[in-house]
């Protein structure tokens, strides 16, 4: 690419010019923490397309779900000679090494999706509290009382306790009068879909299967619920999630999910990737535009992105359709008599 395309790109995403000339050149190494989720392939590929565009270049290296293993993966990647990181944390409390040895290396850290709780790492996610109350908001329409189960993300990633704090700021004052009920809850090892389905059996047999509503955290959690939920016969109560998974859209045009709170993670990796060319080339992480400083439960100020959520139900599912981010035989299949399937 030309070099004054590549400025004029810079300068429309808001970066610095001053700091850098442009892309080329600069290698941005991705940690991920695992490919579990449907989404993180829909992340890389607008990373790289964003990579791409500013003639850089992309290594990345796949934690399979282990910390030890995604420390060991950093010091490749900076052995490897990268200038930028992006590190989607698979324990944000142990992955301090990681940013000592990435400081010393004068590389830049941008922490992906979830929080890394040290300034040395620029914070780029959704606004995770935001999906919380999104997620909350839909189901307590639909069942604003009863007996209510959360089945919570894993306990080692922060975004589990943001959306459980959203939730709960949504649900606290039916909690209080009586109207709701908490009748279960649990952390999800791993976020596993496995996990969320043999803790909702779990609770179904604490309860007697007095469970009115679910409010699950992502859509891998939700997909455990329903299939517990189906198992008792009880599929069709509400039920929440996020992230878009196709599986799950499918699952509200179905209507045994209530709403899956759609993350455009185009956006956020095609942010991600721009950020990342960014302070590589020398830009500070406050003068990243759209940045603000975000103050994390333990107290600690990092400078920060927090992109917008949109819930979807099937009264909006058209905006997903629109969006191309499914195509219309998958978000429809199975189901009859829902307008936007017609």
């Amino acid at each position: 690419m030309h070099k004054s395309v590549i400025m004029a790109a810079v300068v429309a995403a808001g970066f610095s010019t001053a700091a850098f000339a442009d892309g080329h050149g600069v290698t941005v190494g991705v940690s991920w923490s695992d490919f579990q989720e449907e989404r993180w392939k829909t992340d890389e590929a607008a990373m790289l397309g964003a990579l791409d565009a500013a003639g850089a270049t992309y290594l990345s290296a796949d934690a399979q779900s282990s910390a030890t293993k995604q420390l060991a993966d950093v010091e490749s990647l900076i052995t490897q000679g990268v200038d930028a990181l992006i590190i989607l944390a698979q324990d944000g409390a142990s992955i301090g090494p990681a940013l000592d040895a990435a400081e010393a290396a004068g590389i830049p850290v941008i922490g992906y999706d979830r929080l890394i709780e040290d300034p040395r790492a620029f914070y780029l996610t959704f606004d995770n509290v935001e999906v919380g109350r999104m997620q909350a908001a839909a189901v307590f329409a639909e069942q604003p009382e009863g007996n209510y189960v959360f089945i919570k993300g894993s306990p080692t990633d922060p975004n589990s306790d943001f959306l459980r704090g959203g939730q709960q700021e949504v649900l606290q004052a039916a909690i209080d009068s009586g109207a709701i009920t908490v009748a279960g809850e649990a952390y999800t090892d791993g976020w596993q879909p496995s996990n969320a389905q043999r803790n909702m059996e779990q609770i179904l047999t604490q309860t007697n299967n007095e469970v009115d509503a679910v409010v699950a955290s992502n859509d891998g959690t939700a997909g455990g619920v329903v299939a517990a939920l189906a198992a008792q016969g009880m599929d069709g109560i509400p039920v929440s999630g996020q992230d878009g998974d196709h599986a799950a859209l499918n699952r509200v045009a179905l209507g045994t999910q209530t709403v899956s709170v759609w993350k455009d993670s185009r956006e956020l990796g095609r942010n991600a990737g721009e950020i990342a060319v960014a302070l590589a080339g020398g830009s500070m992480m406050k003068e990243v535009a759209g940045a603000s400083e975000f103050t994390s439960p333990g107290g600690v100020t990092v400078n920060s992105m927090l992109l917008a959520p949109q819930p979807i139900t099937q009264d909006n599912l058209n905006l997903v359709l629109e969006a191309g981010w499914i195509e219309k035989d998958v978000l429809c299949q199975g189901v009859s008599g829902l307008a936007v399937c017609e």
